[in-house]
């Protein structure tokens, strides 16, 4: 592996405190040569520039991620940042508002596969009690 630049550690301190040390320990245990430029582009990227940056707070930043996930349709994603509001301080209701607004302006279609899917994490969240 390459030296791991600033930006990269930093990415990497910011995406350990959002998705939780022992998620990106697997997904790092996961990754191999092959995918390593992919790796240390979203490190560096998302986790380093765009979620370490201070303008917004993390729960503002989830809030937003979470619309933007279920509006798309990448519900696999979904389900990991639903997941990550344990460490963003974004709230039930907060990820409620962020399907809502999915509803209105990317489609009921996605909103209502959306909420079944946050749902779904936040009942295995609750270890198995309904949320």
């Amino acid at each position: 592996m390459s030296e791991k630049s600033e930006r990269y550690d930093q990415g990497m301190a910011t995406r350990r405190s959002v998705l939780g040390a022992s998620y990106v320990d697997a997904a790092t245990k996961k990754s191999s040569t092959y995918d390593e430029p992919f790796q240390t582009l979203i490190t560096e990227a998302a986790w380093g520039h765009v979620w370490s940056r201070d303008t917004i707070t993390k729960r503002e930043r989830s809030m937003m991620t979470l619309a933007l996930l279920a509006g798309l349709g990448n519900f696999e994603e979904l389900a990991l940042h639903t997941r990550a509001t344990a460490n963003t301080g974004a709230s039930r209701d907060d990820i409620m508002e962020a399907m809502l607004h999915v509803a209105i302006y990317a489609g009921v279609p996605r909103a209502n596969h959306a909420i079944k899917v946050v749902k779904q994490v936040l009942d295995e969240m609750d270890g198995g009690q309904k949320p």
